[in-house]
């Protein structure tokens, strides 16, 4: 692991003795503006921090997990709390506690927590396809670990669900009910706007599968329960039973086919991408994003990598998904050709 700066670092980039920099850091004693901005630009250069060459000693251990999340915004804090109360369970096993840290501090942020020696490990949640948080995790001397795959990702540590996948399971099931014509309820144009990892993962997967089948897909943003609405009515305006593949606003969706009496099963097919409650709830075909099981594979990573257990350092890992048929969806045709679902779960049965 790349070895934490020291004051003396600082001093050999600034040009000034050791004793300066300390003098600029602790404000003891007069120092000129110039010579004080020098320093400062030595410091942000080499993301160092006060203390922590002293701290980050040989063997030193904070028994500390760094989980980066964004907590500002309560619709993703509510939806990661199932990720940290796993973290959480898995760092109590190993006698370890975990550190919550905003992601609006961004890769300072990152910075910050290694470079204190705050943390044995960072977990960083809400991964974007292109993020600035990617190159400083690279550098710096503790491990992490992203729950996400960004496009730039190699040589980091990377685990999550197979959004990809998932994408491909759900439009071939709808495609094996002989639809021709998919609409699919998405992700909102805010979340589109915050760049996260797993949407183009999601649509490379439904598109590819929509190739193979012959399928149309349309996409539906839905960022309002009117947007919702707006999207069922476009999809029922067809001829047949509509087909729709839900990947946000599963309770939205139902209240907009219950008020225009679309019973699913029935009047319309729904497969739904969840994390696994609300498909329990209201009998949905569905793919689950299996966060407890993410949750627990990235803490056998964390520690895998603080124990030095791992052969190797970085790679993407992907928990895989799987259908699970409920009666959202109508019986499917005698001849229907097995798609990714049926084939997966073939391999799981043998």
């Amino acid at each position: 692991m790349p070895k934490a700066p020291t004051s003396a670092d600082v001093a050999r980039e600034a040009g000034v003795s050791q004793s300066t920099v300390s003098y600029v850091m602790s404000g003891k004693r007069p120092i000129s503006e110039k010579t004080r901005r020098r320093v400062a630009e030595a410091i942000d250069r080499l993301t160092y921090e006060p203390h922590a060459g002293a701290r980050a000693l040989a063997g030193h251990r904070t028994s500390t997990i760094a989980v980066v999340m964004p907590l500002r915004q309560a619709s993703s804090a509510e939806r990661l709390m199932i990720f940290v109360e796993e973290f959480t369970y898995a760092a109590r096993r190993r006698d370890h506690d975990v550190l919550l840290v905003t992601a609006d501090e961004g890769a300072a942020g990152l910075r910050r927590v290694a470079g204190r020696s705050l943390c044995d490990a960072i977990v960083v949640m809400e991964v974007g396809s292109h993020d600035a948080r990617v190159e400083t995790a690279r550098g710096l001397a503790v491990p992490v670990v992203f729950v996400g795959i960004p496009d730039d990702g190699e040589g980091l540590d990377c685990l999550d669900f197979d959004f990809e996948g998932a994408g491909e399971v759900i439009v071939s099931e709808l495609a094996g009910l002989g639809h021709r014509t998919v609409d699919v309820i998405g992700w909102g144009e805010d979340v589109h706007a915050q760049g996260f990892n797993y949407i183009p993962r999601f649509t490379a997967g439904a598109e590819r599968a929509a190739r193979r089948s012959d399928v149309r897909l349309r996409w539906h943003r839905a960022s309002t329960g009117e947007d919702v609405r707006r999207a069922v009515d476009n999809a029922r305006a067809a001829s047949g039973v509509p087909a729709l593949a839900v990947v946000t606003a599963i309770p939205e969706t139902l209240h907009a086919l219950s008020e225009r009496r679309l019973r699913p099963g029935r009047d319309v097919d729904v497969v739904a991408l969840t994390t696994g409650f609300v498909s329990e709830a209201d009998g949905l075909t569905n793919v689950s994003t299996r966060p407890r099981d993410v949750s627990r594979r990235v803490m056998e990573r964390v520690f895998g990598l603080i124990d030095g257990d791992l052969a190797t350092r970085g790679g993407a890992d992907l928990v895989p998904a799987s259908l699970t048929r409920g009666g959202s969806t109508r019986s499917r045709p005698a001849d229907r050709p097995a798609g990714p679902a049926d084939n997966h779960r073939e391999k799981e049965a043998s």
